[in-house]
């Protein structure tokens, strides 16, 4: 008998609103996670000890924990701290740094993550993958999807807008790697999700035209990320979201000193890969947006020289061992990076 449906993980909730980390309470009681709101909950710093006090009438019964920046190390010493009681769910409220190390805890831990998220970032407030520090450098990690997601968009409307640009950085980033995904199946016979592919491409459709401007495009950035994090869980990996833009956003995060936002990151990176694969309409269509959004379209305006850029390109396929993007189809020799990113400095200008 044929196949009729298949089951996909999903979270069990999802809510885009203002007051979220204060009516976190009755959402988790609502949605069945925590009827007595016995939950631990994990913050970051800065905004952390002010989220925690909104929370705290709410939620008498739950347990606040500070967690110190992205780390695998982080997320250990959070699950050492969890063993001294039991709880119904992990709740992680912060943003993308607090949530992976988060979501890396909970699932360790054996328990349910409640992903809130009070900045948009990046695509892991909804996605099954956590990015980490470890041994100096950033790794990505398989976690389990968040059982529900809860984005406070009055935290969200607060946060800098640097941090929403690289959230749309990284959901229209999703249009080069399903690119990459295509040409894998072309020429290495690379399995194709065609539902993950859908989720990925209309998150990035649906903000690829827009405009900046009233709440509503909050909403759509939000709901824009979760869809990403889903077609990550559909396809069993990160491959709908993830190709030659982040191999050279990951490069970048070990070659800079201090390196940018991941959406930025990707952004660029999504861009020079659009171009090299000749993808002339699309590399029209992101300038376009990127210029209207703010984002970068140039090394220079990642603050990053083009030296470092071309260093990023050359190690990007070491970042992803056996993914196949652009990058390893046309495979680039020291001597012709840097005229490559003339003629890509040329096309844009």
């Amino acid at each position: 008998m044929p196949l009729l449906a298949r089951t996909i993980a999903t979270p069990v909730a999802i809510e885009v609103r203002s007051g979220a980390v204060s009516g976190l309470g009755p959402l988790l009681a609502d949605e069945g996670i925590s009827s007595g709101g016995k939950v631990a909950i994990a913050v970051g710093h800065g905004r952390g000890d002010s989220i925690a006090e909104a929370i705290r009438d709410g939620l008498p019964d739950a347990a606040v924990f500070q967690i110190a920046g992205g780390s695998v190390d982080a997320a250990l010493e959070l699950m050492a701290q969890l063993r001294g009681d039991y709880y119904d769910a992990l709740v992680g409220i912060g943003g993308g740094r607090t949530l992976d190390a988060a979501k890396y805890a909970a699932t360790m831990s054996g328990l349910p993550f409640v992903s809130v998220p009070t900045t948009l970032t990046h695509d892991g407030i909804a996605s099954p993958v956590a990015s980490l520090e470890a041994q100096g450098r950033k790794s990505s990690f398989g976690v389990h999807m968040p059982i529900a997601v809860f984005v406070d968009l009055d935290h969200v409307a607060d946060a800098p807008v640097q941090h929403t640009r690289s959230g749309i950085g990284d959901v229209l980033s999703n249009l080069s790697a399903l690119a990459d995904w295509e040409l894998a199946r072309e020429v290495r016979g690379e399995s194709v999700d065609g539902l993950a592919v859908s989720l990925a491409r209309s998150a990035s459709e649906s903000l690829l035209h827009s405009e900046w401007e009233g709440p509503g495009f909050l909403v759509s950035v939000a709901e824009s990320l979760i869809l990403s994090g889903i077609a990550m869980a559909v396809a069993g990996s990160s491959r709908p979201c993830s190709g030659a833009c982040h191999e050279i956003s990951h490069a970048l995060d070990v070659i800079l000193e201090e390196p940018r936002l991941h959406g930025e990151q990707v952004a660029l990176g999504a861009l020079f890969a659009t171009w090299f694969r000749g993808d002339e309409r699309r590399v029209s269509e992101l300038d376009a947006a990127f210029r209207r959004f703010g984002l970068p379209r140039l090394p220079a305006d990642l603050g990053i020289s083009d030296d470092e850029f071309a260093e990023a390109i050359l190690r990007g396929p070491s970042m992803r061992p056996g993914r196949f993007t652009i990058l390893e189809h046309k495979v680039i020799e020291a001597d012709e990076v840097g005229p490559l990113i003339h003629e890509f400095r040329d096309a844009l200008e």
